[in-house]
C-alpha cells in the first residue's frame, strides 16, 4: 500500500492534523524519492514494486518504483469491458512498461473462480502478452479456486485443472519469445469487417517484434462472434506472400497475399472470447 505515505493522501486522510501547528503549509516532505534512491546506493540494482491503488500508479513511479500494481487494468479485464482495456493500452509506454501485470494475487479472488474458462485464457493473453512485469501468481497455472489467508501455513487440496495447466504452458512459451521479452511493442487499429457490423469494437490487436521475429496477437474481448480487419504495421508486406503460423496449434498456418494484407489488412473472424497468436513470416 505504497500509496498511503504520500503527502497528498496523509493530508487528505488525516486533515489538518497534518498541517504544522504554527499555521504554515504542510511541508511536501514525500518519503518515497529519499529512500528508493538510498535503497539503490545500498543495493545496486534493487527493484521496488509498488502495491498501488487510486490512480496514484504514475506518481509513484515518479518517485522511484521501478513497477506499480496495475490493478485498474485487471478491473477493466475483470468487467470484461474491451473498449476501456483497449483505452488503458494507450496509456504512456513508459507507464505501460513498468506495470506489473496480474489476473490474480494474494488480494484477488483466484481467476479460475471469477473468469469463466474462455474469459480467462482470452483475459491472460492480455495480461501477459502486453507490456509490463507479468505477474503470475502460485497456482494460478492449475486452476487454484481457493484463496487461502497469507496467515496460515495450510490449504485445502484441490485438483489440477488439466486443460488450464496446458494452456498456461502454451502462453508462457509465447511470453518467452524474444520479440516479447525486448522487441518493440505496437497497439494496433481494428476497423470494420462490414457496414453495420460493431463487433470490430471488441477486437484488441498488438504486435510485438525484433530482428525480423514478430509476433501478432488479435483477440476477440466479447460474449459473442466477431469479425473484424486488423491493419499491420509491417513495411514490406508488398511482397509475394505473408505466413502466418498459430502458435497454439502449431498445425495451423495460413498464407495470404501480401499485397492484400497491406491494403485492407487481416481479417479475422473470431468466436466470443477467441483469440490468435500468430507466428508472421513475410516471403519474397
Amino acid at each position: 500500500m505504497a500509496m498511503l505515505v504520500l503527502p497528498d493522501v496523509i493530508a487528505r486522510t488525516w486533515g489538518d492534523r497534518a498541517r504544522p501547528a504554527d499555521g504554515s503549509p504542510p511541508v511536501d516532505d514525500s518519503f518515497w524519492p529519499a529512500a528508493t534512491a538510498r535503497g539503490r546506493l545500498r543495493k545496486p540494482g534493487f527493484l521496488f514494486m509498488a502495491e498501488a491503488y487510486w490512480d496514484l500508479e504514475w506518481t509513484l513511479q515518479q518517485q522511484g518504483f521501478d513497477y506499480t500494481y496495475d490493478k485498474r487494468f485487471y478491473d477493466r479485464l475483470h468487467a470484461q469491458d474491451a473498449r476501456a482495456v483497449r483505452g488503458h493500452l494507450l496509456a504512456d509506454p513508459e507507464y505501460q512498461r513498468r506495470s506489473a501485470r496480474f489476473l490474480e494475487n494474494h488480494d484477488e479472488p483466484r481467476a479460475a473462480a471469477v473468469f469463466p474458462p474462455a474469459v480467462h485464457q482470452a483475459a491472460a493473453v492480455l495480461t501477459f502478452l502486453v507490456p509490463g512485469l507479468r505477474f503470475v501468481h502460485e497456482g494460478q497455472r492449475s486452476g487454484r479456486r481457493l484463496r487461502t489467508s497469507n496467515h496460515l501455513r495450510r490449504r485445502a487440496p484441490e485438483p489440477v485443472d488439466q486443460e488450464l495447466k496446458s494452456y498456461y504452458v502454451r502462453l508462457l512459451a509465447c511470453m518467452r519469445r524474444p520479440e516479447v521479452r525486448d522487441g518493440d511493442w505496437r497497439l494496433l487499429d481494428a476497423e470494420p469487417a462490414w457496414d453495420r457490423n460493431p463487433t470490430w469494437d471488441r477486437f484488441i490487436a498488438f504486435s510485438w517484434e525484433d530482428a525480423g521475429r514478430r509476433l501478432l496477437v488479435a483477440v476477440n474481448y466479447g460474449p459473442t462472434q466477431g469479425q473484424c480487419y486488423v491493419r499491420l504495421p509491417y513495411r514490406d508486406l508488398d511482397r509475394d506472400s505473408v505466413v502466418l503460423r498459430d502458435l497454439t496449434n502449431p498445425t495451423l498456418t495460413y498464407e495470404r497475399d501480401g499485397g492484400d494484407l497491406a491494403r485492407r489488412g487481416l481479417y479475422v473472424d473470431l468466436p466470443a472470447w477467441g483469440y490468435h497468436l500468430f507466428e508472421v513470416t513475410v516471403r519474397g
